[in-house]
C-alpha cells in the first residue's frame, strides 16, 4: 500500500512540475549584463514601462537590472543607464520623438544609443528579424520618461 501510495504522490509531483513549465513557456532567461548606472531610478521608469511585444517579437525575462529583451533567439535588447553621449560621429536620428545615436558597424545588427538624455539607454535590433524603426518606435513611450535636455537638430 505505501509503495503505491509513494508511486501516485510522484506521479501527482511530475505532473505539476510539467504544468508549471507548460505555463511558464520554453523561454530561456535572456542572459545579460547591466549598464554602469543601471540603479538609476530613471531606469526604472523604463523598465515598467517596456511593452510586451515589439513588431512579433514576444518579451522575454532577463536577469539584469534595467533590461528588456523580446524574441527567441533575442532580436531586440534594451540596457538603461549608459552614459550619456556629449558628442558623437555617430548619425543622429529623430524616432517617435526621441533622438538616437545609430551604430551601424556590425549590420545587420544595429545599435541605438538615446541622445540627451541621462543616463541613456541602448537599443540593439537584429534587423534581419525586426525593423530598427519599428523597435525604436514602440520603445519610445517607455524611454520618453527620462527628459530630453539636448537633441539631434
Amino acid at each position: 500500500m505505501k509503495i503505491l501510495m509513494c508511486a501516485a504522490n510522484m506521479r501527482f509531483v511530475l505532473a505539476a512540475v510539467l504544468l508549471a513549465a507548460s505555463l511558464t513557456g520554453c523561454s530561456a532567461t535572456v542572459n545579460l549584463e547591466s549598464a554602469p548606472l543601471a540603479n538609476d531610478p530613471a531606469c526604472a521608469e523604463i523598465t515598467v514601462r517596456l511593452p510586451d511585444q515589439i513588431g512579433d517579437q514576444a518579451k522575454r525575462v532577463t536577469n539584469a537590472q534595467a533590461t528588456g529583451a523580446w524574441g527567441e533567439p533575442a532580436s531586440v535588447i534594451l540596457r538603461c543607464g549608459l552614459e550619456p553621449a556629449a558628442i558623437s560621429s555617430l548619425t543622429c536620428v529623430t524616432a517617435s520623438d526621441v533622438d538616437w545615436l545609430v551604430d551601424d558597424s556590425k549590420a545587420p545588427s544595429y545599435r541605438f544609443i538615446t541622445f540627451g538624455r541621462s543616463p541613456a539607454t541602448e537599443v540593439i535590433v537584429d534587423s534581419k528579424l525586426v525593423a530598427g524603426v519599428t523597435a525604436l518606435d514602440t520603445l519610445a513611450e517607455a524611454v520618453q520618461n527620462i527628459p530630453a535636455t539636448k537633441s539631434c537638430k
